[in-house]
């Protein structure tokens, strides 16, 4: 193999090493509140969410600029995938008076700022 092709191969590895790079949580939100991934200043990043809670949960995208939008239920043991934009949060809300609990995979920009709110 020429050098060219090493290097062309070297890189290749380290960007699939890069993109395979994920963030993995199980994240509980108490009753009337909400948790935001991302409301901070980042890059793209993807989402596998799993509701392992006995109830309904709601998700959408915020970016940090202001507004909201792409809101959508999740029904409990539903798994969705979100690509969330950069400069964007995802805000998953828990509507009920009961705790809930949420399985994340995150893939891309993992520099996210991770906060609870208030409903």
């Amino acid at each position: 193999m020429n050098r060219k092709m090493i290097f062309t191969l070297a890189l290749a590895a380290m960007g699939f090493l890069l993109d395979s790079c994920s963030l993995r949580s199980t994240t509980y939100i108490k009753a009337n509140e909400q948790f935001q991934l991302g409301n901070n200043n980042h890059g793209r990043f993807r989402v596998k969410l799993r509701n392992t809670s006995a109830q309904d949960i709601e998700i959408y995208r915020a970016p940090i600029d202001g507004g909201r939008h792409s809101g959508q239920s999740v029904k409990p043991g539903e798994t969705v995938g979100v690509r969330v934009e950069a400069n964007t949060a995802l805000v998953i809300v828990n509507p009920s008076a009961q705790e809930a609990s949420v399985q994340l995979t995150v893939h891309g920009d993992t520099g996210l700022a991770m906060n609870y709110r208030n409903n």
